[in-house]
C-alpha cells in the first residue's frame, strides 16, 4: 500500500513543540501537570510533550501510559502505569496520535470521571473530523479531511520514519 508523507520529522516536531507552548499558556499557574498518553504513539507523544514542557517552563510534566484495547475498548478496563492517586487535583492532558471518531478517547476518559481532577484536556497530532462520539481536542497539531477509506499514521517512536503519513 502506498503512503504519502504529509508531515516530515522536523515539521512534526515543530507541531508538537507548538502544542507544548499552548499547554503551558493555558496552564501556566500549575506547578505540575500529567500528560496521559494512550499506549502506542499516544504515549510517545506524551513523552515528547513532557520533554518540551520541561524545556520551556517550570511546570513539572509527568508522562503516564493509558492502556486499553483500541479495537474493543469496552471489553477490558482502562489501566494506567502508575497509581491513580497521582491524578488527584491535577490538570490531566489526555493525548493520542490521531482523533478520528472519538471512540478511543471516550473510553480513555471514563476512569477520570470517578476521580477528583482539576481539569481534563485533550491533545492530538492529527484531527480527522469524523466524530461519532462527543469529543473535541483542545490542542491540535494538524487538521485534515480524508476519505473514510484512508488511514492516517503518525510515527513518533521510530526516529528513521518520524512523520505523518496518509495511506
Amino acid at each position: 500500500m502506498n503512503s504519502k508523507q504529509i508531515l516530515d520529522g522536523p515539521a512534526l516536531l515543530q507541531k508538537i513543540r507548538r502544542i507544548a507552548f499552548q499547554i503551558f499558556e493555558n496552564n501556566f499557574e500549575e506547578k505540575e501537570i500529567i500528560i496521559a498518553g494512550i499506549v502506542g504513539e499516544g504515549f510517545s507523544l506524551a513523552q515528547l510533550l513532557c520533554q518540551n514542557i520541561l524545556e520551556i517552563s517550570s511546570i513539572k510534566a509527568q508522562a503516564v501510559a493509558i492502556q486499553l484495547n483500541k479495537d474493543v475498548p469496552y471489553e477490558s478496563p482502562v489501566q494506567f502505569d502508575c497509581d491513580k492517586s497521582i491524578f488527584e487535583n491535577k490538570v490531566i492532558i489526555v493525548v493520542d496520535d490521531v482523533l478520528n471518531t472519538g471512540r478511543t478517547f471516550s473510553y480513555s476518559l471514563a476512569p477520570f470521571l470517578s476521580m477528583h481532577v482539576k481539569k481534563i484536556q485533550v491533545a492530538v497530532v492529527v484531527d480527522r473530523n469524523y466524530r461519532k462520539f462527543p469529543i473535541s481536542a483542545d490542542y491540535i497539531g494538524y487538521q485534515m479531511s480524508t476519505t473514510l477509506s484512508e488511514h492516517v499514521e503518525v510515527v513518533l517512536s521510530d526516529k528513521s520514519r518520524l512523520g505523518v503519513y496518509l495511506r
